[in-house]
């Protein structure tokens, strides 16, 4: 969208009509741009929301229309936003951040070891040649979708949550096969 991007370059606030993902609703919202975040071939305004008080990540495809406004956008300091909105995995933001621990089988960590699955992830190989990996989230919708990627080649470990909600949906991957 055009009128997104010169409201980020002309720092001015906007007005959208947004439908969030997996939803049919339509809301409208006032918000002060900050950035706009490339994230798996997909666009993201990063704003503060003025409806909610609150920093708020909008995929572009959702937004229906943007009325630029003669207002000033509020001004947010990069270190407070990337606070927020960059801590998690993924680009799901806000939230309480938790730590992932995964156990990747020695098959598997030769080539995912390779890969940066956050900024501030931790790692280490045990003897056997197994990876082990702690990472932040905030919402494990994209995490889940990844380790997905290694079923069979990945533990995880904690939190019980995660580990609770993995095996849901390998079940329910399993429960939809033909047959």
């Amino acid at each position: 969208f055009e009128t997104v991007g010169s409201a980020v370059v002309q720092r001015k606030r906007l007005r959208i009509r947004y439908r969030k993902v997996g939803s049919k609703e339509v809301g409208e919202r006032e918000a002060s741009p900050q950035r706009l975040v490339h994230h798996r071939n997909a666009w993201y305004l990063d704003a503060w929301c003025h409806a909610s008080e609150g920093f708020r990540r909008f995929a572009l495809d959702g937004i229906e229309t943007a009325e630029l406004l003669d207002q000033a956008a509020k001004p947010i300091a990069l270190k407070t936003l990337e606070a927020e909105l960059d801590r998690g995995y993924g680009i799901f933001a806000g939230g309480t951040p938790q730590e992932a621990e995964l156990l990747f089988s020695a098959e598997a960590a030769a080539y995912v070891a390779r890969e940066e699955w956050h900024p501030a992830q931790q790692s280490d190989w045990l003897p056997d040649g197994r990876w082990r990996l702690r990472l932040p989230y905030v919402d494990d919708r994209e995490l889940l979708m990844d380790l997905l990627r290694h079923a069979g080649q990945v533990d995880v470990l904690a939190p019980a949550a995660l580990r609770k909600a993995f095996a849901q949906r390998l079940r329910a991957a399993v429960a939809a096969l033909p047959g």
